[in-house]
């Protein structure tokens, strides 16, 4: 016996990954803000749960930065690598700014303790070096796309013209270079070389109206810095 009502068509339930890459992706602003924010909150839970908390937070949120690079790569056309010889002198020579200037300026805030696994898990320990390794690969692969697709592609576009988009990549606006190089630099403790180096990194972007060449001399920076830190026992940089 037949019906002659009409079957109604069935919901199809979506991964949630899915349906958090389509909420992201329907979005050109949440897809280049949220990353950065959600890193940015951990990091402000980095040691308000203990000492050992500096180092376990650090660990998980640059294992949610990755993941989140990994899931917002689709929807950012922009977020690609490249290397060229300018992205490597910007590199070196914003490392050498941040550690050439460091005894030249007052610093914000105050210095805190220092980031040394070593001083808290012991000298040569596993632990210390496994926070070691987690703290530059963190810094190097994860930290440069989270803040370039925000600072360089969103923040300075979007200041120049609230329908970012449509501002290419190598359009200059001296107003919005100013304020996102500040807002950059300001958010480091050592805040000159910060100003600095987020003026260089745009200065990149709009020389070669691309991202990829920020990201590969921010990698660099960071790698540079990070070896600095550990072979000279310069632990106040971390």
């Amino acid at each position: 016996m037949s019906s002659d009502r009409p079957t109604e068509p069935k919901c199809e339930s979506r991964p949630p990954i899915a349906l958090l890459r389509a909420k992201l992706g329907a979005s050109p602003i949440l897809v280049r803000v949220a990353p950065l924010a959600v890193f940015i909150l951990l990091t402000v839970l980095q040691g308000r749960l203990g000492e050992e908390s500096r180092y376990w937070i650090y660990l998980a949120k640059t294992l949610v930065g990755a993941w989140f690079i990994w899931l917002i790569r689709p929807l950012v056309a922009e977020l690609r690598w490249a290397v060229s010889w300018e992205a490597i002198a910007v590199g070196v020579a914003v490392f050498a700014a941040w550690v050439g200037l460091n005894d030249f300026y007052p610093k914000l805030g105050g210095a805190g303790t220092p980031w040394n696994p070593f001083a808290h898990f012991g000298a040569g320990s596993a632990l210390g070096w496994l926070f070691v390794v987690v703290r530059i690969v963190g810094s190097t692969v994860v930290v440069p796309p989270l803040e370039e697709v925000f600072y360089r592609s969103f923040l300075y576009r979007y200041l120049a013209k609230p329908d970012f988009l449509s501002v290419p990549l190598r359009s200059f606006a001296l107003v919005p270079f100013c304020v996102s190089a500040g807002i950059f630099g300001l958010a480091h403790y050592e805040w000159v070389a910060g100003i600095l180096c987020g003026a260089a990194y745009q200065a990149l972007v709009l020389r070669k109206g691309r991202l990829g060449d920020a990201l590969t001399a921010h990698a660099l920076t960071n790698l540079l810095l990070g070896l600095w830190v550990v072979g000279r026992g310069q632990w106040q940089f971390w």
